[in-house]
């Protein structure tokens, strides 16, 4: 029986980088985390050549931070950071209720729709849980139903920095913030519906920066 055939480094590599990305945008590494780069390769199977490889590109993705001759962390974001990282989620996130909004009712408007309906229900129950993955996927459909590939691989990247999954919670742990994000989603949407770009785009920059306010708030409550 013949051998597999040998995987191209390229491969390896990639996939080094995408589960290093998942497990810090997950919070499974935690920020302020020390990366073990051998540790890493021979849990992932590899040798240490993809896994440095792989510091350096989430590196130039500000999900790590490579320290010379003390280690490799996982970037914990500075209030500034957070400030900064959702000036630029408001701006994209903006254009992109605008985009969408101008063209009509594609497929990613219906999954928004749907999107809400069972958005209502975990609200109702409380399940915040739930409701967190909901807001995720709000945002991501508002993104690609724009249809501007560069504007979503800018939003990509920003998302990969602000590690998103595990600042929604810290935001929704508000008092009130969920049931306040939810009617904000169902105006952003209405007015994608109208039609009214200008509205859509005013609208969804509004809420960025609540949802902002509120994930600040819950910070300092942390501390």
């Amino acid at each position: 029986m013949s051998s597999a055939p040998p995987v191209p480094n390229g491969s390896i590599q990639a996939r080094v980088i995408a589960e290093m990305r998942r497990r810090i945008i997950s919070g499974e590494a935690a920020s302020g985390t020390l990366l073990s780069e051998l540790a890493l390769a021979e849990e992932l199977g590899v040798s240490r050549t993809p896994v440095r490889e792989a510091f350096k590109q989430l590196q130039t993705e500000g999900l790590v931070q490579i320290r010379p001759r003390v280690g490799t962390f996982v970037s914990a974001p500075s209030r500034r950071d957070i400030t900064e990282l959702f000036q630029m989620k408001e701006l994209l996130e903006g254009a992109a209720a605008r985009l969408l909004a101008q063209r009509g009712r594609v497929p990613e408007v219906e999954a928004l729709e749907e999107n809400l309906r069972q958005a209502d229900q975990a609200v109702a129950r409380d399940d915040r849980l739930r409701y967190a993955e909901l807001v995720e996927e709000f945002h991501d459909l508002l993104i690609t139903g724009a249809d501007n590939t560069k504007l979503e691989a800018h939003y990509r990247t920003l998302m990969n920095q602000l590690a998103y999954s595990r600042l929604v919670t810290t935001s929704l742990d508000q008092p009130g913030r969920a049931m306040q994000s939810e009617r904000e989603h169902h105006v952003v949407l209405d007015l994608i519906l109208a039609k009214d770009g200008d509205s859509a785009e005013r609208v969804m920059r509004e809420h960025v920066r609540a949802s902002r306010s509120a994930l600040l708030a819950g910070l300092d409550l942390g501390t």
